[in-house]
């Protein structure tokens, strides 16, 4: 069998069972709870072979489909369906709605092996299927997170302590100019929002301060986002490069990995220190792709703020943004974005950003 070129650029636009232009296909969107994909498919008058009952070539369409999807959920970029077994129930009707499930049952470098059944919303079973797989290539994608307001709820803490900080000193920092400023790093937040020039030294007791307030507030009340950790464990799971990165002190990172029992989940973790420059450069996203040892093209960054996806999109990468800490019209620059990571999936990270 020929397989298709991967030095060209490819797509799924017009597969005939998920691409989303193929006027006559099946248009199938599947999604990925962290188990399993699963896809929902009600069948009509053109896809039966004896009267009303769905035709098999459909059914096997169906299994197929959704075992490669978990293949793909496994880190596999591409695969050739090399052998399949298939064991039909029963007829399966037209005009009702199927769920086609599907899971990975054994991984190695060359083949993956999966499982997938057919069944109707009484669960009553119409078909299952056993898949042999080869793997073609690897996938090379890298996701980068930013962690405050992606990741962990912590806007209000900082907020709190910037406030207190900067009225020591006789400064008014508004909820909406903090809005603006959130994610930057701190010495760019403190020379952004002090009217007059500071020593060196004046803007690293200003930092300290800070933090040590930040701190003493957010510790023991961390709250992850939610789909955040779901997601960050999908991920982990189906064998993908995870980065953090922050322009937080390293402090502030072990408190909430920590916090948030996520030791050991992260590759590589990138914080404001490390870099010369804050966000919206993009160093700190290509500094994290450099220590994955991934090109920039190959990396998505989920980020909630437009400074972020600013540094996001000048290194070259894809972006979801997330709509916790900004309202959704001010980060119209990321590729893609969503009101909560609650409506994310493994699939929509990978194919549909």
């Amino acid at each position: 069998m020929e397989i298709p070129r991967l030095d060209v650029e490819y797509t799924t636009r017009l597969c005939f069972a998920c691409g989303q232009e193929n006027a006559i296909g099946l248009r199938l969107k599947p999604v990925h709870d962290g188990e399993k994909v699963t896809a929902e498919f009600t069948a009509g008058e053109f896809h039966q072979g004896w009267n009303d009952a769905i035709h098999g070539g459909i059914l096997y369409t169906l299994l197929d489909e959704v075992t490669a999807y978990a293949m793909l959920c496994h880190g596999i970029e591409f695969g050739v369906t090399a052998k399949s077994e298939i064991r039909f129930k029963h007829a399966a009707p037209i005009n009702q709605p199927i769920r086609a499930s599907a899971w990975v049952t054994k991984l190695t470098k060359r083949l993956v092996e999966a499982r997938g059944v057919l069944t109707l919303q009484d669960n009553s079973v119409i078909a299952e299927g056993d898949f042999l797989f080869y793997v073609w290539r690897q996938s090379r994608r890298a996701v980068l997170w930013d962690m405050d307001g992606v990741i962990v709820d912590s806007g209000p803490f900082h907020f709190a302590a910037w406030q207190e900080t900067f009225a020591r000193r006789g400064v008014t920092l508004t909820k909406e100019g903090f809005a603006r400023l959130f994610g930057a790093r701190n010495d760019f937040i403190i020379s952004s929002v002090m009217d007059r020039k500071l020593l060196a030294g004046d803007a690293g007791i200003i930092a300290q301060e800070k933090e040590e307030n930040f701190q003493r507030r957010a510790r023991g009340n961390m709250k992850a986002f939610p789909g955040a950790v779901r997601l960050l464990n999908s991920i982990k799971k189906g064998n993908f490069r995870l980065g953090l990165v922050s322009s937080t002190p390293k402090e502030n990172i072990d408190l909430v990995i920590g916090e948030l029992h996520l030791e050991g989940v992260f590759d590589c973790i990138v914080f404001g220190q490390e870099v010369s420059e804050s966000k919206p450069s993009p160093q700190a996203y290509l500094l994290a792709a450099g220590k994955l040892e991934v090109a920039p093209d190959d990396c998505l960054v989920i980020e909630d703020s437009p400074l972020g996806i600013k540094a996001a999109k000048t290194a070259g990468m894809k972006c979801l943004a997330v709509a916790s800490t900004h309202p959704r019209q001010e980060l119209e620059e990321a590729d893609k974005a969503v009101d909560s990571l609650d409506d994310v999936d493994l699939i929509t990270l990978l194919i549909r950003v």
